[in-house]
């Protein structure tokens, strides 16, 4: 593939911080870029996600689906010359343990899987 045909791509952590930026081919899909985000994800960073599931890729304010290519995702290919595309990445906080859920007939009427009060 040439290599003006690789979209540069660099994803912006909550605390400001880059990984990237590095080029990509429009087929790549956000799963296989969340990968990569996993494999370069700083050490020294508490709160590190586990698993693809645990971060959001964001671009253009929209929350990029882990099946769909960078091209299908509509990102603007090839619309900047030479231009890097920063996608913001959000880690999702840790799900509670199943076996700790909140029942709606506990004292506190709150159910954690249907947000009843």
């Amino acid at each position: 593939m040439a290599s003006e045909d690789l979209i540069e791509l660099k994803f912006r952590l909550a605390d400001g911080t880059d990984i990237g930026p590095t080029k990509y081919s429009p087929a790549t899909t956000v799963a296989s870029l969340k990968e990569k985000i996993l494999a370069q994800w700083p050490k020294e960073k508490e709160n590190g996600p586990k698993t693809i599931n645990d971060v959001k890729l964001i671009n253009a304010g929209k929350i990029l689906e882990n099946n769909r290519t960078i091209a299908e995702s509509r990102l603007p290919v090839g619309g900047l010359p030479g231009g890097v595309i920063t996608m913001h990445v959000v880690v999702r906080a840790p799900l509670p343990d199943k076996n700790n859920k909140v029942h709606k007939d506990s004292p506190s009427k709150m159910c954690c899987s249907c947000s009843i009060l």
